[in-house]
């Protein structure tokens, strides 16, 4: 084993360009670590669940998925056909949206990529909150509508740039819920803005389907608004399954043309079975019963309730993402570890994944926590907090 290691690094050549290269991007490795905001990856060997399984009536449905379906196609589906499960899956979202039609992708960062390009040209415009999540950034990027930031959940300023251009199509682009703050869009107010300007609007659900709202339909639902947002863009890899996959849901003619026109999804394999049967699975839980979903927020309400009253200050409005500010990306990082040590797994949050000088640790509640292991982790937050001088 050891002869084939070094005969396999021989294989490399140490050209100039190569070791120029190298030393420019370990001069940036060495200043993101200088700064506290290198990320390492934690491994872990047992599915994701509170104690890190997962639902085993969800993993069941996969496995037998696997058996009939096999591990996937090896093409995209205009090539190698479409499995009538996918079929199944995307009229089951539409359904779960009270929407026309659906198209799958393999993730809601291909979803973002594929819509605006196929859907937007030079004579149309598109209008981004400046906090959107990076995968509608990069798919704004690629379409050649004009584009116009707002500033986070400001109206006014919305309002200024809607009546600012006589465009053809007027996109609002928005996520429902901000990952990193787990603050709210204020639908009531861009649905009015986009009526009174003849606006499309467009919401990206990644971190509210499945949990958010009195059903888990999202964001829409949390204002009392369902069906009212013309494009959604969700995922199947956080609350539906937890694997992968991601997908748009609206009028039948714009999912009609996504099939023609976006490239993620014309160039990009179709979504394994299991994945497909795990998120079917789910939808139909979803469907059945608002149990999960009243689980999850009243399990919101204790961690945020007994962080609060411990002198914590956590980000965000009665959602399961529960960001607990810190400030410093060293502190965060430390945090994190000392955490870890206590059994509790959680991640520091820093720069450039947040702006500077709002580091956190992310905290993300489930429907799978029970109440003794909340009140375990706010003890051991505490503990910590204590410790490197957080709260007193």
């Amino acid at each position: 084993m050891e002869k084939q290691s070094q005969k396999h690094q021989l294989m490399f050549t140490a050209t100039a360009g190569n070791n120029k290269l190298r030393q420019i991007i370990q001069h940036q490795l060495d200043d993101i670590r200088e700064a506290g905001t290198y990320k390492s990856e934690r491994i872990i060997t047992t599915p994701q669940a509170t104690a890190i399984g997962a639902n085993d009536e969800v993993i069941n449905y996969g496995k037998k998925a696997l058996d009939e379906y096999g591990a996937g196609l090896s093409s995209v589906r205009f090539i190698c056909g479409t499995q009538d499960i996918h079929k199944q899956l995307e009229d089951k979202l539409s359904k779960f949206h009270e929407r026309e039609d659906t198209i799958l992708y393999a993730s809601c960062f291909d979803a973002n990529a594929g819509i605006f390009e196929a859907v937007l040209t030079p004579e149309d415009a598109v209008f981004s909150d400046e906090l959107n999540h990076a995968s509608i950034i990069d798919g704004i990027r690629l379409c050649k509508a004009k584009k116009a930031r707002y500033l986070h959940r400001n109206m006014a300023d919305l309002e200024d740039k809607l009546r600012s251009t006589d465009a053809r199509i007027k996109m609002i682009v928005t996520d429902g819920v901000f990952s990193m703050d787990g603050n709210v869009a204020p639908l009531p107010e861009i649905f009015e803005l986009a009526d009174r300007y003849g606006a499309v609007t467009f919401v990206d659900d990644c971190h509210a389907t499945g949990f958010f709202g009195r059903t888990g339909r999202g964001t829409e639902e949390f204002y009392g608004m369902l069906g009212r947002c013309d494009i959604i863009n969700s995922t199947l890899g956080k609350a539906l399954g937890g694997a992968a996959g991601g997908y748009t849901t609206g009028p039948r003619e714009l999912v009609d043309l996504l099939r023609q026109k976006s490239r993620p999804y014309l160039f990009s394999n179709s979504l394994p079975p299991p994945v497909v049967a795990s998120a079917s699975k789910v939808i139909d839980m979803l469907m059945e019963s608002s149990e999960l979903t009243a689980k999850v927020q009243s399990n919101t309400r204790r961690f945020r309730e007994a962080m609060t009253k411990a002198g914590f200050t956590i980000s965000g409005m009665d959602h399961p993402i529960s960001p607990v500010m810190l400030g410093d990306a060293r502190l965060a990082s430390n945090f994190a570890d000392e955490m870890l040590k206590r059994g509790i797994y959680v991640i520091g949050f820093s720069y450039p994944v947040v702006p500077k000088g709002k580091a956190r640790i992310r905290v993300q509640l489930s429907a799978a926590h029970s109440e003794e292991e909340i009140d375990r982790a706010v003890a051991a937050f505490i503990e910590v907090g204590k410790k490197l001088g957080v709260v007193s």
